[in-house]
């Protein structure tokens, strides 16, 4: 057994054990969607026995970073299925990192300028990468109880957005905040 050989993953077939993690690349186009550059970027990955994308935010509420990739539009949804295509026409399987950004935010990058909302309002360390520079955090709003269960809807609707722009799978980000 080596790296090039094939493994299976649960129903997947991967062609070798090699797996592209996931890592931001801010290259989104207008309202946060993937444009043909996405498309090149993960197609000239294909070679890869599974792609996980780039986190996604599931809201306008998730955003973390700007020129972020989002799975919550119709145009996000379409500007992902260039991605996928184009993988797999190359071969690839690849799946969809679903993201909320929660309190490593910044109320620029939140609807409204909001505060970004997060389990308990702890400002975290350091600062937001920001278009323009680094702004250091905010504290952020602390979510009521009744509102967990709109950020599962949020992560529920992400994962059938996903299926619908022709991913293989979806992986959930669970860190930094």
């Amino acid at each position: 057994m080596n790296l090039f050989s094939s493994y299976k993953l649960g129903p997947y077939d991967l062609k070798n054990r090699m797996v592209m993690a996931p890592m931001t690349r801010n290259r989104a186009g207008r309202g946060n969607s993937p444009q043909p550059v996405n498309a090149l970027y993960y197609a000239q990955r294909a070679g890869a026995g599974l792609i996980i994308t780039e986190a996604s935010q599931v809201s306008p509420q998730g955003l973390g970073y700007p020129d972020m990739p989002g799975i919550y539009s119709p145009e996000q949804i379409s500007g992902w299925r260039l991605v996928t295509d184009l993988v797999h026409k190359r071969g690839g399987l690849i799946f969809l990192q679903l993201f909320h950004c929660g309190r490593v935010s910044h109320p620029s990058l939140q609807p409204k300028g909001a505060a970004p909302v997060a389990p308990s309002a702890i400002k975290p360390e350091g600062g937001a990468m920001l278009r323009y520079g680094t702004l250091a955090f905010v504290t952020p709003r602390a979510l009521e109880t009744e509102e967990i269960a709109g950020i599962v809807e949020q992560f529920r609707q992400g994962a059938e957005n996903a299926r619908e722009a022709g991913f293989d799978g979806v992986e959930l980000h669970a860190a930094n905040g």
